[in-house]
This record gives structure tokens, sequence and C-alpha cells, in this order.
């Protein structure tokens, strides 16, 4: 990843590149390598095919984002976690099955989700952690739907919801992500 100031600076770096990789046998992966244009509020946009790009598992594009005094909001070109990222974690999380482990505990569940769930927030959550919210209330469906098969007296919704309100009141860091979620 190289940053430049202007188009054609970039269109002379990724030139001189391409004969520094040629010198030493290598070349530019052709899919990979393209010049993107950094959108923020401070540049006028200009007509690039490029505007994001993926890096990391974070995807970096223009979006919005409150001030630092958080009295107004901006547009910068900010990393968030990336659509295939999320939709990597989101088919790990539904080969867990949590719904059906109606013999394990609670508290067992929490030892065994929360590792893996922690270290994608810690990782992922680093920047524009909203963009985690689809996948940490997905959690929390399966942990309802859990409750409502292992207790027949949770299968209404409405008791389910009411056990579940006071299950995060009572144990608001049973699971690493209710730090995160005060709703369902």
């Amino acid at each position: 990843m190289v940053h430049c100031a202007t188009e054609r600076q970039a269109n002379e770096v990724l030139a001189a590149l391409d004969k520094r990789m040629a010198e030493v046998g290598l070349q530019l992966h052709p899919d990979k390598t393209r010049i993107v244009f950094c959108k923020d509020g401070r540049r006028r946009y200009a007509d690039c095919e490029h505007t994001s790009f993926t890096f990391l598992g974070y995807t970096f594009r223009a979006r919005n984002a409150p001030t630092r005094d958080g009295t107004s909001m901006f547009t910068g070109f900010l990393p968030a976690v990336s659509k295939d990222a999320l939709k990597k974690m989101s088919e790990e999380v539904r080969t867990w099955r949590i719904h059906l482990r109606t013999a394990t505990e609670l508290q067992d569940l929490a030892s065994w989700i929360n590792p893996v769930v922690r270290g994608w927030m810690t990782y992922y959550g680093r920047y524009y952690r909203t963009a985690l919210d689809g996948l940490l209330r997905r959690i929390n469906a399966y942990l309802m739907r859990w409750a409502q098969r292992k207790y027949k007296r949770l299968r209404p919704f409405k008791k389910a919801r009411r056990w579940w309100h006071e299950l995060t009141a009572r144990q608001p860091r049973m699971f690493a992500h209710w730090a995160w979620m005060n709703e369902f």
C-alpha cells in the first residue's frame, strides 16, 4: 500500500514499482494492484474507477464519523470490517449451531464463545465498530433461540425477552459482546 498526494504521482510510483519488480523477476498482481481515490470531506470528487479497497480484513472507504468533540459529523476515508470478513465470521457462528446445544449450560457456552468473539471485537472493532453490530445481534438471536429450546417456559417470545433482559441486567459481562450491546 502506497499513499500519494496526486493521481499523477500515484501513476509514477506504480510505474516505478512495476519496473523494479520486473528487475527482480517479480510482477505486480493485476487484480490486487490499483490506484484508489481516497475521497473524504476535504477532497472534491474525482472521476475515479476505484474509491475503496480491502486490506487485512478491513475495507477502506469514505464513511461518516463524529468529530472529536462529538458535536458534528465529517466524511473521512476510514476502515471498517470488510464484507468478506463479516461473511466468514457469520459462517463460523452458523457452524456453532448454538441454538441446538441445549445440553450445554449458558456459562459453558459463554466460556466457549467468548475467546473467539472477543478476538473479533478486538481486531475488527478497533475502527468503526458499529459495522460488527449485525453479527453480534445474530449471536444474541442464537442465544435467545437456545434459551427457548432449552426451557419450555421461555417458548413464548415475550417471556423469553423478559428473561433475556433480566439476564443481561444481572450478568452484563457473561458474554464478551454484551459489553457493546445494550439491546437485543
